[in-house]
């Protein structure tokens, strides 16, 4: 029986396309939705999946050819020779010697988060060849903002690696094979030696280019090493030329823009004793988002101190009980959560932003509440906070704060903030100027308690002392409304009972 594979709908008035490449031959076997072949429109590029299972007797359509919707591609026999459904050609052998008739299955990159497109593999667990159970965790993507762990989908063996440490894949790509039982092992140990030279390379000489690719390029008087390609194994397409030749033409403009200083020279000596270690993404982003707050926002700081004796008192009356029935401890942040939300509804510009030439006023308060970890600082966000008791935002605060710890904090959960808080105090900062998460206007900078002489109703006294500072956009709040603000918190704390009776 043969079954005919044919042009899928291109997408609305699209009636024609080029068959770019195809990832089979006559004579291979193929799977139920294996690729077969890849096809490229004007706009976007399109994966032909097998529609049957069995073997590719005849391509009808050779790549660089112009096809329309509905056109044929090629036929496929049905029938015992496709039995072993192999992910690569050299399989079939291979499976057949070690008795092994399992189905390979893919491992995919998983979706990544809202408005993140693609991430860095940072380590693989496993090595080609390894023995997997299903859900055990194979590797680690990296994105912008979080760290994402990719389990086994299936148990088997890892026969293949197509992502090496290091390589930028887009949601949805393809990061590796598994075997479909240990069977494939005396197959995979071999292509082991082989994964490092398959790596996709940003010069992909051993990999052939889209037809329009190539036009483009010739066009454009640009070569194949001067465009990073973003097909399947690096191949360049249309898109990649477009956006080289946009890049290059952008370049004089941004000649003016200041560029890192150089570095000095380094002795021989000097430079043995270095080690170079390739920047995370995570840390990337933070460099380029706290330069462009300073880019974008004025920002100014002011100072206050706080006495912290009566909600260090109330503290350490109530901290048994409150731990006791709620199930957390009751520690500084619940207050300063508290004060801050009461601040922000007398002084709303310092929950607002900045939107063009408008200015949005927020009628609620996410609190941003910022984490270190050993990957770089984050920010997640506790949503409607000035809605919360004390024990529900201490709740919040420990349950962000530990997912952050293990990276496991997903792209939602550190978007959408209206304000943050930072504490700076607990690395032992005595005073510090914060600086703005953009779009926010305002950051408060927390800081370490710290035992002063104070005058108190004439007389000395040792108190329980800290620095705050209030970071804040001065195009929308004014130095009285940034004053007022830090006030107003200072106020609440030195007098926790103005927050229970809304003063």
């Amino acid at each position: 029986m043969t079954t005919e594979v044919r042009v899928p709908t291109l997408g609305e008035s699209v009636t024609e396309a080029t068959v770019a490449t195809w990832f089979k031959k006559p004579g291979d076997s193929v799977a139920v939705d294996e690729m077969l072949c890849e096809l490229e429109t004007d706009k976007v590029t399109v994966e032909v999946p097998s529609p049957a299972a069995g073997t590719l007797a005849e391509i009808v359509a050779a790549e660089g050819e112009t096809v329309g919707v509905d056109a044929l591609l090629a036929n496929i026999s049905e029938g015992g020779a496709a039995a072993a459904s192999p992910a690569k050609a050299e399989a079939p052998a291979a499976a057949a010697a070690s008795g092994d008739s399992g189905p390979s299955v893919d491992v995919m990159v998983p979706t990544l988060g809202e408005s993140v497109t693609e991430a860095t593999v940072s380590t693989w667990f496993k090595k080609v060849g390894d023995t997997v159970a299903q859900d055990e965790m194979l590797c680690e993507l990296e994105t912008d903002k979080v760290s994402v762990e990719v389990p086994a989908p299936t148990a088997g063996v890892l026969s293949e690696i197509l992502a090496a440490e290091g390589t930028t894949v887009e949601a949805g790509g393809k990061l590796g094979v598994i075997g479909g039982s240990a069977g494939a092992a005396a197959s995979a140990q071999a292509q082991a030696a082989s994964t490092p030279a398959a790596q996709p390379s940003s010069s992909g000489a051993d990999v052939e280019n889209a037809p329009s690719a190539k036009k483009a390029m010739a066009e454009a008087g640009l070569s194949a090493d001067q465009v990073k390609g973003s097909g399947r194994d690096g191949r360049v397409m249309k898109e990649d030329v477009a956006k080289a030749v946009a890049a290059a033409a952008s370049a004089p403009a941004q000649t003016s823009a200041p560029v890192a200083a150089p570095r000095a020279p380094v002795s021989a000596d000097d430079a043995a004793r270095e080690e170079r270690v390739k920047m995370t993404r995570l840390r990337q982003t933070i460099a380029r988002r706290l330069k462009d707050a300073q880019n974008t926002a004025a920002i100014l700081t002011t100072y206050n101190e706080v006495d912290m004796t009566e909600v260090m008192a109330l503290r350490n009356q109530y901290k048994d009980q409150f731990e006791k029935k709620h199930g957390v401890r009751l520690g500084f942040m619940s207050f300063f959560t508290k004060a801050c939300c009461h601040a922000l509804k007398e002084v709303p510009e310092v929950n607002a932003e900045i939107d063009g030439t408008d200015i949005v006023y927020k009628n609620f308060v996410h609190m941003g509440v910022a984490a270190g970890t050993p990957q770089g600082l984050v920010v997640p966000v506790i949503r409607d906070a000035d809605q919360m008791s004390f024990a529900e935002i201490e709740k919040a605060i420990a349950e962000k704060g530990r997912r952050a710890r293990d990276g496991k904090l997903s792209m939602a959960e550190m978007q959408g903030g209206t304000f943050t808080i930072s504490n700076g105090g607990v690395y032992g900062s005595l005073m510090s100027s914060p600086i703005l998460n953009p779009p926010q206007s305002g950051i408060l900078g927390m800081h370490k308690i710290q035992d002063r002489p104070m005058v108190v109703n004439g007389e000395i006294k040792i108190r329980p002392m800290m620095y705050l500072a209030l970071s804040y956009d001065h195009r929308i709040v004014d130095g009285k409304g940034a004053v007022t603000f830090l006030v107003r918190v200072k106020e609440a704390l030195e007098d926790p009972r103005r927050l229970l009776m809304d003063l």
